[in-house]
């Protein structure tokens, strides 16, 4: 799956030990474009991807597994990302044929008799 939005906040890393060995966890907020944004967490885990390069109001495109797991009859989703691209103001995402508005209809009195008639 894929999620591009405008970073709006990226929180410190958090380490920790745990059986396996030493962990790292940081997250980072970004919010949606469209009509209705919507304000989304997502979690990389130890350095599958660097979040260095990355700073506040850029937008991004994560490439993201979502997860959830049941904990004492609760059950909690992480949204963890696997693969991140910058977008620059060349990589705006392209129009798709849905998002292209039809154009009105002809009025009701257009005579449609001449539309064989070419100008050339």
């Amino acid at each position: 799956m894929e999620l591009t939005g405008k970073v709006i906040k990226k929180l410190e890393p958090i380490t920790g030990q745990s059986a396996k060995g030493q962990w790292k966890k940081q997250e980072v907020i970004i919010e949606t474009p469209g009509q209705y944004p919507k304000k989304v967490c997502l979690m990389v885990w130890n350095d599958k991807v660097d979040l260095n390069s990355v700073q506040e109001g850029q937008t991004i495109k994560a490439s993201i597994e979502p997860e959830s797991r049941e904990y004492n009859n609760k059950w909690y989703t992480d949204i963890k990302m696997w693969k991140m691209e910058l977008q620059g103001a060349g990589d705006a995402p392209q129009s798709t044929p849905n998002d292209i508005p039809m154009p009105p209809p002809p009025p009701e009195d257009y005579d449609v008799s001449n539309d064989d008639v070419l100008p050339f």
